[in-house]
């Protein structure tokens, strides 16, 4: 069987798409970034230099997923294609753990740099990953300063009374998350009780409607995502049992791209639930 590292850059080089590796010098900062994954693209979007980042994934520019959509218009797209990626010609290629595979070994066999970042379940390991951006990209003072403010933001969060109310976070498809997710994480830094930790669930997992309606919470977080078209993963929105639990209830929409990656943006997923915990109990 042919060497498939081979081949590719055989047939890329024969059709005249010269595209190489260019590894910056010892000690200095890359100078051109390509990143495949949302959530470092958002992560070195806030770090990176002037001129330093490249390219983003296509999902960098969906307001659904990502917080800084506006801003990836400034950068080249990338589709994760080891082909497109490779006439880049990038020093760093930056992926998450789950970014597709096959780029990422041929990558790395073509002789590119690549970094991955694993998926961030706590506030420390957003701590964690910025660090580790800010040192990828010789940003490290940027970086001190984002965690800075960040930790800031957090303890004063953190600082106020809690209000004990218990929260049911329910997503499409009927999904919550538990204990060891980015999400619980967020619900506890706004001092709520997760109805998931309470029922001994772990990551995320299905919250059937009946455990639900029994368990009754105070508040109900939910995801609803903009469907051109109704979506059979949303009909437990509209069950007659789902309905008559929200009634007189507050429901509160927390957009998904606050959560879906662990970064200083995060912290507005927390602030959502405890005003939306607040306001409830005032109009009680």
């Amino acid at each position: 069987m042919p060497n498939v590292c081979a081949v590719v850059t055989m047939a890329m080089l024969c059709a005249g798409l010269v595209g190489i590796a260019v590894p910056s010098q010892a000690g200095s900062p890359p100078r051109r970034v390509v990143s495949m994954n949302v959530c470092t693209d958002q992560l070195a979007m806030l770090l990176a230099g002037g001129g330093q980042l490249y390219s983003v994934s296509a999902l960098a520019g969906d307001t659904e997923s990502s917080v800084l959509a506006d801003e990836a218009g400034r950068y080249v797209i990338n589709h994760g294609l080891a082909e497109e990626v490779f006439l880049m010609s990038p020093d760093l290629v930056i992926a998450g753990t789950y970014t597709t595979r096959t780029t990422v070994d041929l990558l790395r066999r073509l002789g590119f740099r690549v970094e991955e970042f694993a998926p961030a379940n706590s506030f420390a390991d957003i701590g964690e990953h910025i660090t580790r951006m800010g040192e990828l990209l010789g940003r490290q003072e940027k970086a001190a300063a984002l965690i800075a403010q960040m930790e800031a933001r957090l303890a004063a969060l953190r600082a106020q009374p809690a209000s004990g109310k218990t929260v049911a976070l329910y997503y499409a498809n009927s999904y919550t998350s538990g204990a060891g997710t980015l999400v619980d994480e967020t619900v506890k830094a706004a001092g709520l009780v997760n109805i998931a930790d309470t029922l001994g669930m772990q990551g995320t997992s299905q919250l059937p409607l009946e455990m639900l309606v029994l368990e009754n919470p105070d508040l109900v977080v939910t995801s609803h995502g903009e469907y051109a078209r109704p979506a059979l993963a949303e009909e437990g929105y509209v069950h007659p049992a789902f309905k008559a639990l929200i009634a007189g209830r507050k429901v509160v929409d927390v957009p998904a791209r606050y959560t879906i990656c662990g970064a200083p943006f995060t912290l507005e997923a927390a602030r959502i639930m405890h005003d939306a915990a607040a306001s409830a109990g005032e109009n009680r």
